[in-house]
């Protein structure tokens, strides 16, 4: 009985149906005209119920990168050349900057250019400190003005680069690294994951503590690893037996490698934690090693 009701109520919601359009084309074309036209108003208003995409954020671009290609394609530049592609490039970037005009024997362009220092006067203004090396070893520092559009994401140069002095040099700071850690399991740990890292004699998971993911340098590139000097921040590290678990320590090591290419002096930096009376490495360098939990 309950189906046959819902059959009823759905017949009679098809005769109201029919009986409403036909009285539309009764009425004439100006009725089916307001009936056609008040449709997309409903269907507009279904639509607004759907979720819109969240908005994009946009990531500025860096003002030393595009000064020190600026200033790379501007020194290659020469008025002598001005349809040249390094010349165009500089020009779309810094419009209204005149090109340098090279003598005959000039010295050749820059090897290396490279940003040492950004400093913002105002708001969307800039001052990048670039410095191009050229092949005698000599330096030369320019300061390249650039400005950007409120978003952050669209530079021009604004005027001619000018030739500084170098940044100031200043004192080494005092390192952290005062514990003279002696021979023992710390020095061994890491002498031996260094050679695993650098000459592939070994595996380097077998001292990283569990978690922790760091591959081995890929080419190797020594063939020879030798710990010079291991110092650290704690005192625990230069314990004569390993700690107590989760003692942690931060380790400097200065090592000599030798390889085809020479003999080259490196250094790393350790955190290492002590687990069931050994030392492990939980993290290797500015974050190069990757762990699982707290490190």
């Amino acid at each position: 009985m309950a189906a046959g009701a819902r059959l009823e109520a759905m017949r009679r919601r098809v005769r109201v149906s029919h009986l409403a359009v036909w009285t539309v084309i009764a009425a004439g074309p100006i009725a089916l005209g307001v009936t056609l036209t008040s449709t997309p108003a409903r269907v507009e208003a279904a639509s607004s119920t759907k979720p819109t995409a969240a908005p994009t954020t946009t990531v500025a671009a860096d003002p030393a990168s595009y000064a020190q290609l600026f200033l790379h394609t501007w020194l290659r530049s020469s008025t002598k050349d001005e349809a040249s592609a390094q010349a165009r490039h500089a020009q779309s970037m810094a419009p209204g900057v005149d090109l340098p005009e090279l003598a005959a024997g000039a010295q050749p362009a820059p090897q290396v250019v490279t940003a040492v220092r950004t400093a913002q006067s105002a708001h969307g203004v800039w001052s990048v400190t670039v410095a191009a090396q050229y092949a005698d070893a000599s330096v030369r520092y320019y300061a390249v003005p650039v400005a950007t559009d409120r978003t952050g994401a669209a530079f021009t140069v604004t005027g001619a680069p000018g030739v500084v002095a170098g940044p100031a040099r200043m004192e080494v700071p005092a390192s952290p690294y005062r514990v003279s850690v002696p021979e023992g399991d710390l020095s061994a740990a890491v002498g031996e994951f260094l050679a695993a890292y650098l000459t592939g004699a070994g595996e380097v998971d077998r001292y990283l503590a569990p978690g922790v993911k760091l591959l081995p340098v890929s080419p190797v590139p020594y063939g020879a690893v030798k710990v010079r000097q291991i110092s650290a921040v704690e005192e625990a590290a230069a314990a004569v037996t390993v700690p107590a678990d989760g003692t942690k320590t931060r380790v400097l090591a200065q090592v000599e490698a030798r390889g085809q290419d020479g003999r080259w002096p490196l250094a790393y930096e350790f955190t290492l934690a002590a687990r069931s009376g050994r030392w492990e490495i939980t993290a290797l360098g500015m974050g190069t090693a990757t762990a699982g939990g707290e490190r």
